[in-house]
């Protein structure tokens, strides 16, 4: 077996198609006699479609078709995971401004736009809320989901609260966020038949491929879903969302294949944002800083339809040792579209509650990092069983040392450089990482060369080059002799790219087909009287490099045994991996000018326990992008909605604010690099989305320590501070 491959910093094997524009995203797809589409939006949030007035759309040049709800085909609404409760363009209600209220598909992309812009609608509006406050009073639990629920007591909160010596009580809010992927999400969808082939940007073709087949009634068998390449998804390609079925819908009719691009503005409103949430920590805890109790009442935005809420609050129930503990996850309903998952879904909350500690260390003078190490949970706190393996306080020592945290002067606004006021902050960063049953199949062909196919998806995160590294030092061949393929319903079933699931789920399966292949390329070797290796017991033998050896340096290759052999040896594996926690700590640095208000991140260190890391460079890259969203998190991203018609006002990348390359420093990343025992994934677990959970509240803390100043509604624009 090749050994070293796992866990070096290897280039991305699909680095050269990306770069070059071999790499085919599903709008690249090219299809004969292909059609456009373009949807048109609501400009209401709450209300009834009364008359729409089609003619003129429908006579402008290369216009096929004008969909709206009188004319599209009555869909079915799928059920299962992500499910919506209800479908556009199906009746004349409207539930948020910017929902799609008809389709037009016409031969060009331009002839489409153009046709989009002459539909016109009349309504009877009727009165919509669009801001939390507009609901209070209306507060409500909803129902358990993913077998979470939403309400959970540990304990006596109010004995654990009546027993501290120091209570911290505090309100955290945070805006709507935005997804943001590069490439916008795009659906082509064509039939033969009754068959339907679907290029999707979507992080599950499995998931994608159910969704379609129920909308559309079409059995699943007749249903393919593609998506090789995604150009980025942070949770707002993780569900089908209405404008794949309805494009779906009209190729069927047309009997062309349609595809769909949304625009940057629709991005804002077709799949789902972070919603606006606003929760109320109490901490209690002794003198010397252990917690007694914690009290977590978190309220977000739902829409009309849908009772499922995304900010979830994994991090109070799991990351310390809380004896008596209540949290409780509530909804109102707004007349905005439901939020969805986005990247990290538990940062939110964790955001209130790595703030609150923050504000205990300073009233109890005990150091952040020390505090969180007497609340360490070294088991499970909600089952009491211990974790299968947690490291997180090696990675406060870590990222301490790397930092320089014990040079920290601890008084509020004593570290300075000139007129300008230095903070230093830390927070724990946790999130959970899920597991899905998953499978994979591995084939050597007679040219010795391995291919992988799994029905994953790679949404930028390096999922290619993990899975082939694998599969390569499994097998012993080199990188370069296998080619994963990703993306396709035709593959085995794998867990989609959301949830910090992808590895967790996959490498097991890949691992298993890959060992399977191994043994037998071997047991070929040793029983043929052609081979150098035969007669040797096969556990004596080495695969390296793309050969078989013999303790006695005697050799076969992959590509003369499988060549004497005349044909594939190919295998499928499967593996059930187990949910998981993975933590880390991160440690920041900014600069504060007082006279205009400005926070500026200098410094970023970080230290993970991922379990064993496959690759890295990638790891290293997601520990790079979870900062960079973090600094966008606490300082600049925001959704503004127009109270008096429910429409966000920043839809476009110049408005609704992220960071750039001007206000990213150097982010330097370490890794305790120990392999879980419990984990199918060769000993790793899902990493992520974790790296971006702490940032939020280590640059806040850390605002706080340069000027005293705490901000507990985020995002920390300059006029908070001055």
């Amino acid at each position: 077996m090749t050994g070293g491959l796992i866990g070096r910093p290897v280039d991305r094997v699909d680095g050269h198609d990306k770069v070059t524009g071999a790499a085919t995203y599903a709008a690249d797809q090219r299809i004969p006699g292909l059609l456009h589409g373009f949807l048109v939006l609501s400009t209401i949030a709450r209300g009834r479609i009364t008359g729409i007035e089609v003619t003129a759309a429908e006579r402008a040049p290369g216009v096929l078709r004008v969909f709206t709800h009188h004319t599209m085909p009555r869909l079915t609404m799928p059920v299962g995971p992500y499910r919506k409760s209800y479908l556009p363009v199906q009746d004349d209600r409207i539930h948020h401004n910017g929902q799609p209220i008809a389709l037009v598909v016409a031969q060009t992309l331009e002839q489409a736009q153009h046709a989009a812009s002459l539909v016109s609608a009349q309504y009877q509006t009727e009165k919509h809320r669009s801001a939390l406050h507009e609901a209070e009073g209306e507060e409500f639990v909803p129902p358990v989901q993913s077998g979470t629920p939403n309400e959970t007591v540990r304990g006596n909160p109010a004995a654990g609260l009546a027993e501290a010596d120091i209570r911290i009580e505090g309100i955290y809010s945070s805006p709507i966020h935005l997804h943001n992927p590069m490439e916008p999400s795009a659906t082509i969808a064509h039939w033969t038949g009754g068959q339907v082939t679907v290029y999707e940007s979507t992080q599950s073709v499995t998931f994608a491929r159910s969704a379609v087949s129920q909308a559309l009634r079409v059995p699943l068998a007749e249903v393919k879903v593609v998506s090789p390449y995604l150009g980025g998804g942070f949770g707002a390609k993780g569900a089908t969302w209405p404008h794949t079925l309805l494009t779906a819908a009209a190729a069927r009719v047309l009997d062309r294949p349609v595809k769909l691009v949304l625009s940057r503005a629709q991005l804002y409103t077709a799949h789902g944002h972070r919603s606006e949430l606003s929760q109320r920590i109490t901490l209690g805890a002794k003198r010397d800083g252990r917690l007694t109790a914690l009290v977590h009442v978190s309220t977000q935005q739902v829409s009309a339809t849908e009772d499922r809420v995304y900010n979830s609050s994994h991090s109070s129930r799991l990351l310390y040792a809380v004896p008596n503990l209540h949290v409780r996850q509530q909804a109102v309903r707004l007349d905005l579209q439901n939020g969805s998952f986005i990247r990290s879904p538990e940062l939110a909350a964790h955001h209130g509650l790595e703030t609150a500690l923050d504000e205990l260390s300073h009233r109890l003078g005990i150091d952040p990092v020390e505090l969180r190490l007497r609340n360490y949970a070294a088991t499970n706190p909600e089952t009491g069983a211990r974790w299968g393996s947690k490291h997180l306080d090696e990675c406060y020592r870590i990222g301490a040392r790397a930092f320089g945290w014990s040079k920290r002067d601890p008084r509020i606004g004593s570290m300075r450089d000139g007129d300008i006021r230095i903070g230093w902050g830390m927070a724990t960063e946790a999130h959970t990482c899920g597991a899905m049953p998953s499978g994979a199949h591995l084939s050597v062909g007679v040219d010795g060369r391995a291919t992988l196919s799994t029905g994953a998806q790679d949404i930028g995160t390096g999922t290619y080059t993990v899975l082939t590294q694998v599969a390569a030092q499994v097998l012993g061949l080199p990188l370069s002799e296998v080619t994963t393929r990703l993306g396709h319903t035709d593959y085995p079933v794998a867990m989609g790219s959301f949830g910090s699931g992808t590895v967790n789920s996959v490498t097991g399966a890949v691992d298993q087909a890959a060992g399977a292949v191994r043994a037998e390329v071997i047991r070929l070797a040793v029983t043929d009287p052609r081979s150098p290796l035969h007669g040797i017991p096969a556990a004596e033998i080495v695969t390296e490099h793309g050969y078989l050896f013999a303790r006695d340096r005697r050799r076969d290759s992959y590509r003369d045994v499988l060549a004497r052999h005349g044909k594939p040896v190919e295998s499928t594996g499967t593996s059930a991996n187990t949910p998981n926690y993975t933590t880390g700590a991160v440690f920041v640095e900014v600069r504060v000018d007082p006279r205009y208000g400005k926070v500026s991140v200098s410094r970023v260190v970080g230290a993970y326990d991922p379990g064993r890391v496959l690759n890295r460079r990638t790891a290293h890259s997601q520990a790079i992008g979870g900062a960079i969203w973090g600094i966008g998190f606490a300082l600049m991203e925001h959704a503004v909605v127009d109270p008096a018609h429910a429409r966000i006002m920043n839809a476009t990348l110049s408005t609704y604010l992220m960071p750039v390359n001007a206000d990213v420093p150097e982010i330097e990343t370490h890794f305790v690099d120990k392999p879980d025992p419990t984990s199918a994934a060769l000993g790793a677990r899902g990493f992520g989305e974790t790296p971006m959970t702490g940032v939020p509240a280590a640059i806040g803390n850390a605002v706080f320590h340069a000027t005293g100043r705490r901000i507990r509604d985020l995002p920390i624009t300059q006029d908070k501070l001055l």
